[in-house]
């Protein structure tokens, strides 16, 4: 299965823009369930440098500058992802070590498991509070298997919590989403990430895409979708589980990875620094297309 992901960005400046840097984390990574096959970036204007390299959790990452002036700058990144997934084990292939043993395993892991214990610390994004702690608790009965635990947290906040775009921003606090119940899909991951990790559980933030399919019979509208995210487990005997509770599943073959850190600030998709003394106007579409 292939999937073609167009991600447009666009900077409109209300003064002149001198010089600016900027990094994009836009560019899919390789994982066991998929491949990048292809990949065209297109700036404007002209960057007079640019550069790839892999930061500190593998993730690609495209620095680049504009040295002259400008009044708008735009990114367009096509990627050609194929896609791997085998489809998601049924319940009775995971392991049944309950929420008491999962964390103990994770306790025992060698001091040199670097990747996985990373996870556990939470950041500034991902602070939460008392009553976090206790809902997610909420998912683990005595005796329940870590990743059914999981499963239904991962329903609870779909069910409980409204999907609600311009509610909150990327600097809401975590307590302000459990008091309203609403937020965005990077709401949700946080608010996940944050009440597991203080279970003892490794939990990262995945940023990426999901096709969007049309009502049957309607045509499918081109820039409508938008970069999403989830979090992923990780789950003694099994690995890491990638979970999405704003659409109630477990990512799958329509969930297309950028890449993943411990929270929205490591896997930002655009950030940069310009000589400027105006504001700006940020514009930004995706389209992810199914080709095969």
């Amino acid at each position: 299965m292939r999937y073609s992901i167009r991600h447009n960005t666009s900077y409109t400046y209300l003064e002149p823009v001198s010089l600016c840097h900027n990094i994009a984390r836009l560019l899919p990574r390789d994982t066991p369930e998929q491949t990048c096959r292809g990949l065209r970036i297109e700036i404007s204007p002209q960057p007079a440098k640019t550069s790839e390299y892999r930061d500190f959790f593998g993730n690609r990452v495209l620095y680049f500058s504009v040295e002259k002036e400008h009044r708008e700058l735009k990114v367009n990144v096509t990627s050609e992802v194929e896609k791997k997934y085998a489809g998601p084990k049924s319940i009775p292939d995971y392991p049944k070590a309950d929420l008491a043993q999962g964390v103990n395993e994770i306790a025992q892991l060698k001091p040199d498991a670097v990747e996985i214990k990373q996870y556990l610390i939470p950041t500034p994004m991902t602070e939460g509070g008392e009553e976090i702690r206790r809902y997610v608790l909420e998912s683990f009965s005595s005796g329940r298997p870590v990743f059914e635990g999981v499963k239904e947290l991962n329903a609870r906040i779909h069910l409980d919590f409204v999907y609600k775009p311009g509610f909150t921003t990327i600097a809401t606090p975590l307590a302000d989403v459990m008091k309203q119940k609403k937020g965005v899909c990077q709401d949700f991951a946080h608010f996940a990430i944050s009440g597991l990790r203080m279970l003892g559980l490794p939990v990262r933030y995945v940023s990426g895409y999901i096709e969007t399919i049309s009502p049957e019979g309607t045509e499918k509208l081109v820039g409508v979708d938008a970069s999403h995210a989830w979090f992923s487990v990780y789950i003694p005997d099994l690995g890491w589980v990638d979970f999405d509770p704003t659409n109630n599943c477990l990512a799958g073959d329509q969930h297309i990875t950028i890449g993943w850190g411990r929270d929205y600030a490591d896997i930002a998709p655009m950030e940069g620094i310009i000589l400027s003394s105006g504001s700006h106007e940020l514009k930004v579409s995706v389209d992810v297309k199914r080709f095969s």
